[in-house]
C-alpha cells in the first residue's frame, strides 16, 4: 500500500509467489491451484485510485418542448487513464437527471453503467470525486491501453428551470458550458432570435435550427441563446 492506495502486483511478482514454497501443505497443491488463490485475493482488494482523464469533448443539447424545462445531453467522451476500468461523469447540481444511457459508438453496444454519489465514486476508484456530487458510473468495454484511448458516449436527461425557460413569447436556454465543443438544438418549429458567443447556425436533417460554437476561453462559456415560435 502507498499513501493509502493498494498497489496490484505485477504478474512477474505473482508468478514468484506461486512458485516459491509456502510450507507443506502449499507444496501439496498444485501451481495452478495457487494462482487462483492469488488472483482472487488480488481483485477482492479495493480498486487502486485513479484520476478520469479525458479528451475530445463535445456535448448536444436539444431543447425539448419549453413546457418541460427539459433538454436531451449527448456527450461524447474519449477516457484516456492508461488501465482505467471506469469513466464518471458528474451529474450537474441543480439539474434533476433521468433517461440515462452510454454507448460504445463504435459498435453502438450499449454499456454498463451505474449512479454513484461522490463517497462511492472515490471507493470506485475515482480519488478526486467531489463528495457532494453524483456521478454515472460507466463500465469502459475494455481497460484504457497505456498510450491509448477509449471512446464512449453518454446521454441523459435534464431538467433545469434555472437553465431553460421562457421569457415573454421567446425561450432562453442560459447555462454556463465548461465544454470546448459544443451545439444547441432547437425545439421543432423555433427560430433563433439571439445568441451572445460567435456561432455557427445550421439545419438539422430534421429542419431544427442548430447552433455549433468552440469555447476557445479558459473557463466556462455563459451561453445565452433565446429563440422564438415560427409565425406561420
Amino acid at each position: 500500500m502507498r499513501d493509502g492506495i493498494v498497489m496490484r502486483p505485477s504478474l512477474l511478482s505473482l508468478l514468484l509467489l506461486c512458485a516459491a514454497p509456502a510450507g507443506a501443505s502449499a507444496q501439496n497443491g498444485s501451481l495452478v491451484d495457487r494462482l487462483a488463490e492469488v488472483m482472487a485475493a488480488l481483485w477482492a482488494a479495493p480498486l487502486a485510485a485513479q484520476s478520469n482523464a479525458s479528451t475530445g469533448e463535445y456535448t448536444r443539447y436539444e431543447l425539448l418542448t419549453p413546457e418541460t424545462a427539459s433538454f436531451r445531453i449527448l456527450y461524447d467522451v474519449t477516457a484516456t487513464t492508461p488501465g482505467a476500468r471506469y469513466y464518471f461523469n458528474p451529474i450537474r447540481k441543480g439539474s434533476e437527471a433521468s433517461d440515462e444511457g452510454v454507448i460504445d459508438p463504435a459498435t453502438g453496444t450499449p454499456l454498463k453503467f451505474i449512479v454513484v454519489n461522490g463517497p462511492t465514486a472515490r471507493s470506485h476508484g475515482f480519488a478526486e470525486a467531489d463528495t457532494g456530487t453524483s456521478y454515472i458510473q460507466v463500465e469502459l468495454p475494455r481497460p484504457v491501453p497505456a498510450n491509448g484511448q477509449v471512446r464512449i458516449r453518454i446521454e441523459k436527461t435534464y431538467k433545469d428551470p434555472k437553465s431553460y425557460y421562457r421569457d415573454g413569447e421567446q425561450i432562453v436556454f442560459d447555462r454556463s458550458l465548461g465544454i470546448k465543443r459544443n451545439a444547441v438544438v432547437l425545439p421543432a418549429g423555433y427560430e433563433l432570435v439571439s445568441l451572445n458567443v460567435p456561432s455557427q447556425v445550421l439545419t438539422t436533417g430534421d429542419g431544427r435550427i442548430l447552433v455549433s460554437f468552440i469555447n476557445a476561453g479558459p473557463g466556462a462559456a455563459p451561453l445565452v441563446v433565446r429563440a422564438r415560435r415560427i409565425q406561420r
